[in-house]
């Protein structure tokens, strides 16, 4: 079989060089197609995985803006990116305790990789819950909504720009002999300001605009919320964030197309924007920790030792720290949380709201 490199070279070849998004959405949609890869045996861990707390307080958020919206008789409960499905396994145990909850909610799971969902069958098959799959956001039945995307942008692909004194000039990826290499579109690009100082990086995150753009008026039409868990920041910022994870430690993202996972960091001032300009009322953004912390973590995670061995307290603590440390590379920090919702629901659990000008 072909390697999935020779196909990424070829189509540079016959093409010329392409754009980092384009880079990207080649290199994912192979990456994601042909594997499961979180856990220890994957190559990233995400916060499902870690402790079940994660999922369990994310439902009983969800339960918390369902009231708002007047406890509609049926509601879409939708994942983006769901994983092996282990924050929506946790989530939906956590809201039994509203049985009028399950009878409201069908579940719908964005995911367009075999191998997830197959994961994602074996993790709610026994729910209880009506499953439904889709290939994109747009596939979900119209009805009010409830939609959680925990590291689902972090992998939608950007555009990157550079610095130079000819002004904004897109950065390519190209072939040097049989090597992958970035380099530069000759001419500048038009309407994208001025550029600070040569050098600077600006992504641009087309496809998570356009995904947030069709959520928020989703949400506007039919009514409900969304919440956003990612690493990333608030913007404008400049800088190179693309990376790529294989077997928990850091590659050349040219290096292996198609067999590492890559991301950047998610710019949500640009999520916020995106979600005001599509009609609905944004909420954040919070650091994870605070998040977490404000829902009742603590209280959660002293509830599960209560009943536990001490090896499994000791997994709880380290669990509980790993979710809400601090620090640059903490998760707890480097991770944050917007919530978007339909304009009628003013406050949301834990979340300011944000004003249009923000």
């Amino acid at each position: 079989m072909k390697a999935f490199a020779d196909t990424v070279s070829e189509i540079i070849a016959h093409d010329g060089p392409i754009t980092v998004e384009r880079y990207m959405s080649l290199c994912l949609r192979h990456y994601y197609a042909t594997r499961d890869p979180l856990g220890s045996s994957g190559d990233f861990t995400t916060a499902p995985e870690i402790s079940q707390m994660f999922g369990e307080l994310i439902g009983l958020w969800m339960l918390e803006i369902w009231h708002a919206m007047g406890r509609p008789s049926h509601c879409r409960l939708v994942e983006l990116g769901p994983g092996r499905g282990s924050l929506m396994a946790d989530l939906l145990r956590a809201t039994r305790v509203l049985p009028d909850f399950k009878a409201a909610a069908t579940v719908h799971l964005v995911e367009t990789s075999p191998a997830l969902r197959q994961k994602q069958q074996a993790a709610l098959g026994s729910s209880g819950f009506s499953l439904h799959w889709h290939d994109r956001l747009e596939d979900v039945p119209e009805g009010p909504v409830l939609l959680v995307a925990n590291e689902f942008f972090d992998a939608l692909p950007v555009r990157q720009f550079l610095a130079t004194e000819l002004g904004w000039c897109e950065r390519l990826v190209g072939l040097d002999g049989e090597r992958l290499i970035f380099g530069l579109r000759p001419e500048a690009e038009p309407g994208l300001g001025e550029t600070p100082r040569v050098g600077d990086v600006l992504e641009w995150p087309a496809t998570s605009i356009d995904v947030m753009g069709e959520l928020a008026r989703r949400l506007e039409r039919d009514g409900g919320a969304a919440l956003i868990l990612d690493y990333g920041y608030w913007g404008p910022a400049y800088g190179d964030t693309l990376q790529a994870l294989k077997q928990h430690a850091f590659v050349d993202p040219l290096a292996e197309p198609g067999e590492a996972d890559l991301t950047t960091h998610v710019d949500f001032h640009r999520l916020a924007q995106a979600a005001i300009a599509g009609g609905a009322r944004a909420h954040g953004i919070a650091m994870q920790g605070d998040f977490l912390q404000a829902l009742g973590i603590e209280a959660r995670a002293a509830a599960l030792k209560a009943r536990a061995t001490p090896t499994q307290a000791t997994d709880i603590d380290r669990a509980l720290a790993r979710l809400t440390e601090r620090g640059p590379t903490g998760m707890g920090e480097l991770f944050k949380v917007l919530a978007v919702t339909d304009r009628g629901i003013e406050n949301v659990p834990a979340l300011p709201a944000l004003s249009p000008s923000s």
